[in-house]
């Protein structure tokens, strides 16, 4: 007999009193998004495993706002090179945190949850303006956001200039497992379909090897290996980096790789290397930036940063582990 979501959270508060823990009672908001796997961990004091338990805050928007101050306003644009509208630019930044947005501003204006008022604005949220909505920023505090105006312009800083008609907090409204929730990137020995997914992957069996001891997806790894170099164990790239994962010399060495170009030990210091960036950065997108780019430059731009190759790096391992079903 299924015991419903009440009943799993009322066994929940019986092992929370036999374990002698009597935490305060959870919030019902709070209790419906975890879940039963959250309510667990709450009882037996740790985290679901694989699971990050905080997704990115108000300041990580701002942060990731602020990379594109002074890109050109193009009507339509959705390329940061060339220039990006209003709704481009917002959904460019919850984009580079893992957090998918719709493309216009009066969809947007529907998105996550309503916030009463500018007082109770926070940072991060999304301000949208007139009716029909036609307008949308990010708000940054002390009644400024940054936006991407008009024609003629680019994206800056202003003063909020007139009440908003909609105010939309994305970032509390998505609960952490949907944003950067590693459950579904979890290894073969913790997720019995991963391996599945991987047939007719060459190297599957690394993947899933390397995947397991570092507690990194398999799909993943073979989805950074496709867009490297192709599952080629030779490849070398202009920059110099080698093998089927693309190591760079000094990289490699860091990692404990004495051959870059030996698949094994290329598959497991990439699975090394990924996990201390999912580690670091607390997202998939993130860490990818990271693995291209150099963890440095994640941390310099508050994000995936503004170089063209990692901009387009970032989405092809994102559409190869989709397509491994990732």
């Amino acid at each position: 007999m299924s015991l419903g979501v009440d009943g799993v959270l009322s066994r929940v508060a019986e092992l929370q009193d036999a374990l002698g823990l009597n935490p305060p009672p959870a919030a019902p908001v709070a209790a419906s998004r975890d879940g039963f796997a959250s309510a667990l961990a709450k009882a037996t004091g740790a985290a679901p495993r694989g699971r990050v338990v905080a997704g990115p805050s108000g300041g990580d928007v701002v942060a990731a706002a602020r990379k594109y101050l002074g890109t050109p306003y193009v009507f339509g644009g959705t390329d940061p090179a060339k220039g990006l509208d209003c709704s481009a630019l917002v959904q460019r930044v919850y984009a580079d945190l893992g957090v998918k947005l719709p493309r216009n501003s009066w969809q947007q204006a529907t998105a996550g949850r309503p916030v009463a008022s500018l007082a109770d604005a926070k940072p991060g949220d999304v301000l949208a303006f007139d009716s029909p909505v036609d307008h949308v920023a990010i708000y940054i505090g002390d009644h400024k956001m940054i936006a991407a105006p008009k024609p003629g312009d680019h994206v800056k800083i202003q003063s909020v200039y007139e009440k908003p008609t909609h105010i939309r907090r994305i970032i509390d409204d998505v609960p952490p497992a949907a944003v950067q929730d590693m459950s579904s990137l979890r290894p073969a020995g913790l997720r019995g379909a991963a391996a599945g997914g991987l047939a007719g992957v060459p190297y599957a069996d690394l993947f899933v090897k390397a995947g397991a001891k570092y507690d990194v997806s398999p799909k993943l790894l073979a989805a950074v290996a496709k867009v490297e170099s192709g599952y080629d164990p030779k490849a070398v790239s202009k920059a110099g980096a080698q093998g089927l994962m693309q190591l760079m010399p000094g990289t490699a060495r860091g990692l404990g790789v004495d051959n870059a170009f030996d698949p094994e030990q290329a598959v497991y210091g990439a699975a090394k290397m990924l996990r201390g960036l999912l580690k670091e950065f607390k997202s998939v997108p993130l860490a990818l930036a990271a693995y291209n780019a150099g963890g440095g430059a994640v941390h310099r731009y508050g994000g995936i940063p503004p170089f063209s190759e990692t901009q387009a790096y970032v989405p092809k391992v994102q559409k190869a582990l989709a397509a491994l079903g990732g």
